[in-house]
């Protein structure tokens, strides 16, 4: 209620000079004084509730000036590093060269990106292949070729390579591709080439090797196409006569020991410092194994004679290749040495045994020189032989077994005596066919020569080359079907 409402209280007495208008009078007032104060204290409070807010913000004002300054700076600053940014990693110029002309692009290039905004340089991709060469897709090969200072790019990586400043980039078209395809993998037989007539020593030039081929079946076209994928390879022996130039050697060789007079021999060879060869019989390496490895100790080679001595035409394939198998197991028994060396006996194995066993062997030592010493001429004859014969390279035929070969132990110091007057070397056979320049053949001899590679399109994923006769089916991801 204001003041101007609130009703004016009426004395009773108005006289002034009457005690009871004066405390009447006094009354009054109090309780006007009461009423304003309540007035005053109830406008206060509506007053200090309309101050109160006004009152924080003047307390808030220093911190709200200082946002007003802090905000537009930092505001300024992060856009001024983000103009740096931009600047430093996506828009700076840098200069490359693109097959050797040069050409300006943003720092944030890479190689997908040059490539799209240049219309691939001119290059083309790949086209897809059908197995019979047949184009299904004129783009569906590989992706245009790059190579980044001088290492090639994977297409896979073209989309988040940076090409770089001072980069020097090189096209190219990409490659054709085969579409993918079924395999049935079938062998080629490999021939032989022998030439064996007139040659000392038949030895193997060229190990054979089955060729491989491929029928492809493509899963996009259905077309088939036959590959060869691996050449064959033609088993080849050589007949050779060793003779090393600049050199005056001889080896002698002795057939179808170890025996009694093997002993006597290899005492005389030690005190005349010569080598020799010794083609030894599977039966008697057996019965004296003693011997075998003391020859190996005097510095001589042992080689295989056959295992019992056959005449080796009139075997069958598996009966040959059985008593090859043999005679060589025996030699390996007694010495703990493998050797593919053989002397077939009576020197005869012809073009078939080659076809039949020649993957057991590595040669076959015949001679120039035959003493005829299992005729029993005598021990001048023998020796004759020998020295009215020798020359650079000769293989001197003689036995220390298979019969009575007292006139070959007699013989032997003079032919040594006599050899070594005529200036002559003593030589084993493999020492004579190294001399020569003949490298000796091994187990794996041709079989990385570079006659393994596809002929004909190849396929991505295609199952890699084999050797093995057996037909298989595979897919062109190497998977068996």
């Amino acid at each position: 209620m204001s003041k101007e409402e609130r009703p004016q209280a009426q004395p009773t007495n108005t006289d002034p000079n009457n005690a009871a208008y004066t405390d009447d009078l006094e009354a009054e007032l109090r309780a006007a004084a009461g009423n304003d104060s309540d007035d005053n204290a109830s406008d206060g409070g509506e007053d200090a509730d309309q101050a109160g807010p006004y009152a924080v913000q003047q307390r808030r004002r220093p911190w709200l000036t200082a946002a007003a300054v802090l905000v537009p700076t930092i505001l300024i600053a992060a856009l001024a590093m983000t103009l740096v940014y931009m600047w430093q990693y996506h828009w700076r110029p840098i200069t490359v060269r693109v097959d050797g002309t040069g050409m300006s692009v943003n720092v944030d290039t890479t190689v997908q990106t040059l490539l799209d905004d240049h219309d691939g340089f001119r290059r083309k991709p790949g086209r897809l292949l059908a197995v019979d060469g047949t184009v299904l897709d004129q783009d569906g090969g590989r992706p245009i070729a790059v190579t980044l200072n001088g290492r090639p790019v994977k297409p896979e990586r073209y989309a988040d390579t940076l090409v770089g400043d001072q980069a020097k980039l090189t096209t190219d078209n990409g490659k054709d591709t085969t579409e993918p395809y079924d395999v049935v993998k079938t062998a080629i037989p490999h021939g032989t080439d022998i030439d064996i007539l007139g040659g000392g020593i038949q030895i193997v030039t060229q190990r054979g090797r089955d060729g491989v081929k491929e029928l492809r079946t493509g899963r996009r076209s259905h077309q088939k196409a036959t590959v060869v994928t691996v050449k064959p390879r033609d088993f080849t022996v050589r007949g050779i006569n060793p003779s090393p130039e600049g050199r005056k050697v001889i080896a002698l060789t002795f057939d179808d020991g170890p025996s009694e007079y093997t002993a006597k021999m290899l005492d005389i060879l030690k005190s005349r410092g010569a080598k020799a060869t010794f083609f030894d019989v599977g039966e008697s390496s057996d019965a004296m194994p003693d011997l075998e490895r003391r020859m190996l100790a005097d510095g001589h080679q042992v080689a295989s004679h056959s295992y019992d001595h056959p005449y080796m035409p009139s075997l069958s394939r598996d009966e040959l290749r059985d008593n090859i198998t043999r005679g060589f197991a025996s030699i390996k028994a007694a010495t703990g040495k493998q050797t593919r060396v053989l002397r077939s006996p009576y020197g005869a194995f012809g073009e078939q045994q080659w076809k039949d066993a020649g993957d057991l062997i590595d040669m076959n030592v015949l001679w120039d020189i035959d003493t005829l010493d299992w005729k029993r001429p005598g021990a001048d004859a023998i020796r004759k032989a020998v020295l009215d014969n020798a020359t650079n390279g000769s293989i001197v035929l003689m036995h220390d077994g298979g019969g009575d070969r007292s006139q070959d132990v007699d013989a032997l110091p003079g032919i040594l005596d006599g050899l070594k007057k005529q200036g002559f070397t003593f030589v084993t056979i493999d020492e004579l066919i190294e001399m020569s320049g003949q490298r000796l053949p091994g187990d794996g001899d041709g079989a990385a020569d570079g006659d393994g590679t596809s002929e004909g399109t190849s396929s991505e994923g295609t199952s890699s080359e084999g050797t093995s006769s057996d037909d298989a089916t595979e897919t062109s991801d190497g998977n068996a079907a």
